[in-house]
């Protein structure tokens, strides 16, 4: 009988998030910077011999058929010709509709896991160009790395970034990513920036505006971040297109002091994250190290 290997689905932060241009295909062009966490979901995968994929885990709101796991799964699969099957058992810790990119992560999972446990042998690249058609943030958990991104998001350059302590703050919120594209105010024409002008400062995230105007939550939680007397190393910011807000430490005891001040603060329910940067992610240092238990 296979014994269940356990395979991490971490989070990412987008350090900033531009909006360049509309697309012909009605995608839009975007330039954001990637940042990994160690803190994320956990898939549990069983390899069966008898072809089929089974989610074993309920998650409320999203039928096991339509789970990216499950769709992700089955498109190896169908890219492969592979008989093999496999149960899915998911921890799930990342928040759903948060921006830390949940959903697209235990994709990528689930991909580059099966890679290894169906013997399948496809390169990252392939999986890649798999990953793309299940989302537009899969690529970038398959590839890995904290890493500058262009075209939908697909378009990777891996980027040296500090392996700052995080405070990520998820608001109870759910915002519609669909909603806010939608939006008249929304800035669709900035300017294309080179690496070097993130760092140089001046990058925002141009979905944070219309979410901390539509969603109260947000807004009080980013004010709060920016209202500690422990300041962040830069100016608390929204991920993606919310609802989860982070701000960045130097190190791990000025994070944990501020995520226990939130944890204690009677005006918000949130959930509260307390980790750390990572410049490999933790699916491809278990990769690298073929090990990957906790």
């Amino acid at each position: 009988m296979n014994t269940a290997d356990t395979w991490p689905a971490p989070a990412k932060l987008n350090l900033f998030l531009h909006i360049t241009g509309r697309r012909d295909d009605g995608y839009h062009n975007l330039q954001t910077l990637f940042q990994f966490l160690e803190f994320g979901d956990y898939l549990q995968l069983q390899v069966r011999q008898d072809g089929e994929i089974h989610r074993q885990t309920t998650i409320a709101g999203v039928d096991p058929q339509q789970d990216l796991t499950v769709r992700a799964a089955r498109l190896l699969q169908q890219h492969t010709g592979c008989t093999q099957g496999v149960d899915i058992r998911i921890e799930k810790n990342l928040p759903m509709g948060g921006g830390l990119g949940g959903g697209s992560s235990d994709a990528a999972t689930t991909l580059v896991a099966l890679n290894e446990l169906w013997d399948l042998g496809l390169a990252q690249a392939e999986l890649i160009d798999l990953g793309r058609s299940l989302g537009a943030d899969v690529p970038i958990f398959i590839f890995g790395q904290s890493a500058w991104a262009e075209g939908i998001g697909d378009k990777l350059q891996a980027v040296e970034l500090p392996e700052s302590w995080y405070v990520v703050l998820f608001p109870g919120v759910a915002v519609s990513t669909a909603e806010l594209f939608a939006d008249p105010e929304l800035t669709r024409d900035a300017r294309p920036i080179r690496i070097r002008d993130y760092f140089e400062g001046g990058t925002v995230n141009v979905f944070e505006p219309i979410v901390r105007r539509r969603h109260s939550a947000v807004n009080f939680a980013l004010k709060w971040l920016s209202e500690q007397e422990i300041k962040s190393t830069h100016s608390p910011m929204m991920t993606g297109t919310g609802s989860c807000v982070f701000a960045a430490y130097g190190d791990e005891a000025s994070a944990t002091s501020v995520a226990q001040l939130a944890e204690q603060q009677p005006a918000g329910d949130w959930q509260v994250i307390v980790t750390r940067a990572c410049k490999i992610s933790p699916l491809l240092q278990k990769l690298k190290s073929g090990t990957g238990q906790r």
